[in-house]
């Protein structure tokens, strides 16, 4: 064998580099996860899932984020997109609801002062239950920080039909506050 032959077999690379690597990624992750975990579960709650499932679905979410983390360049939309299709098969797939809804218990809120704040969003879920489908899920990712043209990418719209959705579920839910406003 010559100086300029190719070296025999793959080149060998010190096992340390590939855990340095790792633990790298897994800190990357793991701060990802502890900062869109809360939100991704009241995004897909904003989109009509009872809280168990937004939990199960962002938890699945998130393992499959991780899971294909070197390849996801925008991993905030990815996972709003991933949980949010998920989310639409899963009521695709309920067949019957055998239960009515029942109101989360005031006594599971982590302090009693958030008892505001917590009436606050039962009232936005309250309000939002009652829109379309589309206009609800456009509307829960414009809660979340999306632009309308953000929005369209993800969800596969033009931007005027995420705009025109967005203007349709505001006007329903002002018309629904002045019918209660009225009624008092």
């Amino acid at each position: 064998m010559s100086d300029h032959d190719p070296p025999e077999g793959p080149a060998t690379v010190p096992s340390g580099v590939f855990d340095s690597v790792r633990l790298a990624i897994d800190a990357e992750f793991s701060d990802f996860y502890r900062a869109s975990i809360r939100p991704l579960v009241g995004f897909l709650i904003n989109q009509g899932a009872g809280l168990p499932t937004a939990a199960d679905i962002a938890q699945d979410t998130m393992a499959k984020a991780y899971q294909n983390w070197a390849h996801i360049h925008t991993p905030r939309a990815w996972v709003h997109t991933v949980a949010s299709r998920t989310l639409v098969r899963h009521i695709a797939s309920i067949r019957e609801d055998p239960v009515d809804h029942l109101p989360e218990p005031t006594s599971l809120l982590p302090d009693p002062d958030m008892l505001n704040e917590w009436e606050g969003r039962h009232r936005v879920l309250t309000l939002l239950q009652h829109l379309p489908p589309r206009q609800r899920q456009v509307l829960a990712w414009r809660l979340n920080g999306y632009t309308p043209q953000e929005i369209a990418e993800q969800l596969g719209m033009t931007a005027t039909a995420v705009r025109s959705n967005l203007k349709k579920a505001r006007r329903a839910v002002a018309r629904q506050l002045t019918h209660e406003e009225a009624e008092k």
